[in-house]
């Protein structure tokens, strides 16, 4: 081999690693694909999760929309309400 060829090769090889470096480190390179990568996973799990809430939502305004059962639950529960005539019986707490 040729002192020239052996110029051109290392020549080449210099010109093949810096764009190598550059493909990797530059703005839009590979540390930069492997963490939109990640974003991406990320926020497809996350929108994942808000979908099943959603869900969960919507099926609770139907009910509250449609089942009187499921609203006198919720009255009951979370308001305290009684029907009329009902009488609520609270324990004595314990003097000891």
């Amino acid at each position: 081999m040729s002192d020239r060829q052996k110029i051109l090769l290392s020549i080449v090889i210099l010109v093949l690693f810096s764009l190598l470096l550059f493909i990797m480190f530059s703005d839009n390179g590979l540390a930069d694909l492997f963490k939109l990568k990640s974003d991406k996973d990320r926020l497809l799990q996350e929108n994942t999760r808000l979908k099943r809430g959603n869900l969960i939502m919507y099926r609770t305004i139907e009910r509250l929309k449609n089942d009187p059962e499921y609203i006198e639950s919720i009255a009951r529960k979370e308001l305290g309400m009684i029907r009329k005539g009902e009488i609520i019986l609270k324990p004595k707490p314990s003097g000891d």
